[in-house]
This record gives C-alpha cells, structure tokens and sequence, in this order.
C-alpha cells in the first residue's frame, strides 16, 4: 500500500512538534514518513497468529525491593554533623531574605 503523506499533515505535525520547516525540510519529512508507514505495512503482514502481545522483548520482573527501614531512628548520630541543632533539629545559615 503506497503511504502518500501530505502537506497538509506535514504542516500539523510540525505544528504539533514546534518545528518551522523549510520546504526541503517538508519534503525530506514527507519522504521519511511514507518510508516508516510502508515498514509498518510490510510489518502487518506478518502472520502473528498465536503470538502473546508482550510490552516489553525482554521478561520484566518486579524490579522493586520491599521498603524497609534498616537504619531506623538514629537522630543522635544524624544531629552529630550539624551545624547548629535546636529541639531535635538542624540550624542552618538563613539563605533566603
């Protein structure tokens, strides 16, 4: 199937994009278009039967670990590498007027 893009979608995309096109640039993005539509074409016509969608190549597992707190209340030692401390917490030098 021939992918005729058009000027018309060329301009909107652009405008989509926040590009101002030459008009070689127009016709270099048309040509680029046609050629990506025509790969998915071709693409299309693989037969696919019995394929599971997947999201990803690669087997993706939970990456996460559970959250844990390991170090707990250490407030003492925290407050150690203060400048200042008051009540429990840091002092610092005032930065904003």
């Amino acid at each position: 199937m021939a992918n005729i893009i058009s000027d018309e979608t060329i301009e909107y995309v652009g405008i989509l994009a926040k590009l101002e096109l030459s008009d070689k640039e127009k016709e270099a993005a048309k040509k680029d278009m046609a050629s990506m539509l025509n790969y998915i074409d071709k693409l299309n016509e693989l037969d696919t039967t019995g394929v599971e969608p997947m999201s990803h190549v690669f087997p993706v597992q939970n990456v996460f670990r559970e959250d844990v707190v390991v170090n707990g209340d250490d407030r003492e030692n925290i407050l150690k590498n203060a400048p200042g401390e008051k009540d429990g917490m840091f002092i610092v030098p005032k930065t904003v007027e």
